[in-house]
């Protein structure tokens, strides 16, 4: 980042552009130039001297007797001693000791005291120089106040991230130990109560009729829970759930004014409205009521709750897509009793029935062995709809059992094979794999539909199931038999097969087909495939 200061801009003050040199006097380059040349000057007198003494060395005595020669060379000697004298001083004077004064400042420099300026040595011709760094260090001292200003917000940006994390974890971890509906708003709004230090909160859901209805609340008065005027409510959520967006209500007195009563004490609070929004639709309002002085920076607290409020929405939908799944296979499962009742005992009752009035008209004849012969048929009746009964309880009962899918088709393969007597194969080109535990309990059931259906239906008299899977996660499950068939009444006509419609319902629940291949006095061959 640049700093504004024209001192270190590109192009400020102390930016030189070609062909536009300022007088050397004016500048850095001023004093360092003046002392070159003087340096210059004394290291040539230096080098005169001893020109000078070489050349007395070889004149001739004719020219100078040596009583000359020792003058010359003392003479030599003291000049060459004082410009040796003079260059050193005024290195040390004029170089070493402002370097000196230069590297003590860029010491303090480095330690982060900023604010120590660089004193002006008695050599003006360096001023212009110490106040270049003394400038340079106050645009430090103002670089490093605004960095550390910055660190200083990006800090509490930090921990407001964080604490804001936490919260939405917090509410995340309540929203998923939920079990249902109910448990879930009821878990939400107590823990979002908690972890924003809120008065109270309340959660309205839409209604299928497209009313809202107050779902759950914690933390105010009975007055207003109980208060079922829709004014009052609607001014609670109305704003938000029209708008979409969040409300925050800087008071409730206007919402207090409209019920005609406090809702805490007389103690004034702020209202947050956030919407419950799911795929453009509003699935309910949640209310926080919390102190005045508690959301300065609205617009973190509006991305927390906006955040919070999409997580509850999708929490909400699936709950409620759960609890519709959970209502239609309840339903799936009745239906479905209800037709092995009609197409079983509900017909042997009704056949019992029957014979109990042509015994009712034997006895009215007094016909004894006709009477006898009648009871006897009665009584097989009654055995017969006995045994029927306990094969449906044995049959809803079934379960997937706790080595595997393939011990519990095998089980169930081993038990139609002893009760019925029919001749049973079973092949197994299947690798030992556990499968989710839902898709395992589809499976069983369509296995056992099918071999009932054969039971029932089919007069065959071979059976043979086969059970296949490759490495590439490919499944497939086929049940054969020799029967009669079921001809036109794959589809499931009214009251008949409808077991043949439950079973293709639940292969297409697991992502799997079903293909159901019948002709009149040819058999029925049923195969299921998928894939995991």
């Amino acid at each position: 980042m640049r700093s504004k200061d024209p001192a270190i801009q590109p192009g400020g003050a102390d930016n030189v552009s070609p062909g536009n040199y300022p007088d050397e006097n004016t500048t850095a380059a001023g004093p360092v130039r003046k002392l070159s040349r003087q340096l210059l000057a004394r290291l040539l007198g230096i080098a005169i001297v001893l020109l000078l003494t070489v050349l007395i060395g070889t004149l001739d005595h004719a020219f100078i007797d040596r009583r000359g020669q020792i003058i010359g060379y003392a003479i030599l000697l003291i000049s060459a001693a004082y410009l040796l004298y003079s260059t050193l001083s005024l290195v040390q004077g004029e170089l070493i000791g402002t370097l000196q004064d230069i590297r003590d400042w860029a010491k303090r420099i480095r330690g982060g005291n900023f604010s120590t300026p660089l004193q002006n040595s008695n050599h003006s011709e360096y001023s212009d120089l110490v106040n270049d760094l003394n400038s340079l260090g106050e645009n430090l001292l103002t670089f490093s106040g605004q960095m550390q200003t910055r660190v200083r917000a990006q800090t509490r940006l930090y921990e407001q991230e964080i604490r804001s994390l936490e919260i939405l974890y917090d509410v995340l971890a309540s929203i998923n130990a939920s079990h249902d509906l109910d448990d879930l708003i009821t878990r939400f709004i107590h823990g979002i109560k908690k972890i924003t230090d809120a008065q109270a909160a309340i959660v309205w859901l839409m209604s299928d009729s497209g009313q809202m209805q107050l779902a759950a609340s914690t933390g105010l008065s009975d007055e207003l829970v109980n208060c079922n005027r829709l004014a009052v409510h609607r001014c609670l959520y109305e704003r938000a759930a029209t708008e979409g967006t969040i409300w925050i209500e800087d008071s409730i007195r206007k919402c207090e004014t409209i019920a005609d009563f406090s809702f805490f004490d007389n103690e004034d609070f702020s209202m947050i409205a956030a919407p419950l929004r799911y795929r453009g639709r509003t699935l309910g309002v949640y209310n926080l009521f919390i102190e005045r002085q508690s959301h300065s920076d609205s617009t973190e607290i509006k991305t927390l709750l906006t955040s919070i409020g999409h997580h509850l929405s999708i929490a909400i939908e699936k709950a409620r897509l759960d609890e519709e799944m959970h209502q239609h296979l309840i339903m799936d499962e009745r239906t479905r009793i209800a037709h092995e009742l009609h197409d079983s005992l509900a017909q042997s009752l009704a056949s019992l029935r029957f014979q109990v009035r042509v015994l009712d008209e034997t006895l009215h004849q007094g016909d004894e062995s006709t009477t006898w012969q009648q009871l006897e048929q009665i009584e097989n009746s009654l055995d017969e709809a006995n045994s029927e009964l306990r094969e449906l309880i044995s049959h809803f009962r079934v379960r997937v059992d706790d080595r595997g899918l393939l011990a519990s088709i095998m089980q169930l393969v081993d038990r139609f094979r002893n009760e019925t007597g029919i001749h049973t194969f079973l092949q197994k080109e299947w690798k030992q794999e556990r499968l989710p535990q839902e898709m395992e309990l589809q499976i069983l059931r369509i296995v056992q539909e099918a071999l009932w259906n054969i039971r029932k239906h089919s007069q065959a008299k071979t059976v043979r199931v086969l059970l296949r899977n490759d490495p590439q996660g490919n499944y497939r499950i086929l049940i054969e038999d020799d029967g009669v068939g079921i001809g036109k009444l794959v589809n499931g006509l009214p009251g008949e097969h409808v077991g043949l419609t439950i079973m293709k319902e639940r292969a297409s629940r697991m992502g799997g087909d079903l293909r159901i291949e019948s002709e009149h006095g040819e058999g029925t061959r049923i195969v299921l495939s998928f894939r995991h």
